[in-house]
């Protein structure tokens, strides 16, 4: 019996008022259910007013063995944005966008430099994706040759400090599965066509629903983002890198990372992505998984 969340961003009222919810209450210093454990589907950090504690809250869960959680590109981020390059500067470049990016983080951890490479330190302990007999669960995309490279590559589904540096130099068989893994799948737009991200960043790429048939697909379609110019004619296939997708029969899959608006809902039976925006005004959302292959939206949960 597993209790999935979403990206919190550093929202640790959110998730201490979702926990409390769900029934979980405090002992020993650390939420705990007698039934039931949570996964995090990553990015517990920047942005939000309160990323110590809400780090401090998954960590404790995870350490006491009533949680699983998994990394996502934002706590992946915070690792090459740390390590040095052997040539100088760090494998996530300290550019303008990347320091705006992680900056609520830095600002909350002024001052407390060895509390903050300890962090740093244990996010190198989280997995990238996690299964069992009954579902998946991933930041981003479960793309199967991605999953299954991932598996055959690193030691139990973990990047260790030689695989940092290995997944940060481009066009790498591991760059690109980390990139797939934690960022999902993206396709160029129609020439002539771009949209402006949340953060004000001009984007020729939209991020599209790996779970769908890109053969049958338009690009308005296929767009996990409601981006209204977007046409409505046939995806160009030779642009994807494959054009596998998750089928309707597998497992349920859970994940985050797409900055969805509105109220909480599944996207078919077995697909529920679990972020609502909780850093811009949206909600904190769980799914409480019993096992069940066939998904209830009823069991959507959020604050």
């Amino acid at each position: 019996m597993t209790d999935l969340i979403g990206d919190i961003h550093g929202h640790a009222d959110h998730l201490e008022a979702l926990l409390q919810k769900m029934g979980y209450t405090i002992k020993n210093g650390c939420y705990f259910h007698p039934e039931r454990k949570v996964l995090f589907v990553g990015d517990y950090i920047d942005r939000g007013p309160r990323i110590r504690d809400a780090l401090h809250i998954v960590r404790r869960m995870v350490e006491n063995e009533n949680a699983i959680a998994l990394m996502g590109n934002h706590e992946y981020n915070a690792l090459c944005f740390h390590y040095p390059e052997s040539e100088g500067g760090h494998l996530r470049k300290h550019e303008i966008k990347n320091i705006i990016q992680h900056f609520e983080t830095l600002r909350q951890f002024q001052n407390k430099q060895e509390e903050y490479n300890d962090y740093i330190d244990w996010f190198k302990t989280l997995p990238l994706f996690y299964e069992t007999k009954y579902f998946r669960a991933v930041h981003a995309c479960w793309d199967y040759a991605t999953i299954k490279y991932l598996q055959d590559e690193l030691h139990d589904h973990k990047l260790s400090g030689e695989h940092i540096f290995q997944s940060a130099k481009k066009e790498t068989p591991l760059y690109d599965a980390v990139e797939m893994t934690l960022k999902g799948k993206e396709i160029t737009m129609p020439e002539g066509l771009y949209f402006t991200d949340k953060d004000g960043t001009k984007r020729t790429e939209i991020r599209i629903k790996w779970w769908e048939d890109p053969n049958l697909s338009s690009y308005r379609q296929l767009s996990v983002e409601d981006i209204p110019h977007l046409p409505d004619h046939a995806v160009d296939i030779s642009l994807l890198a494959n054009s596998d997708f998750y089928t309707a029969s597998d497992k349920p899959v859970f994940f985050g990372h797409y900055w969805l608006k509105n109220i909480p809902a599944l996207y078919r039976s077995n697909i529920c992505c679990l972020d609502y925006s909780v850093a811009k005004k949206g909600k904190l959302v769980a799914y409480r998984f019993d096992d069940e292959q066939v998904l209830d939206p009823g069991k959507l949960v959020y604050v």
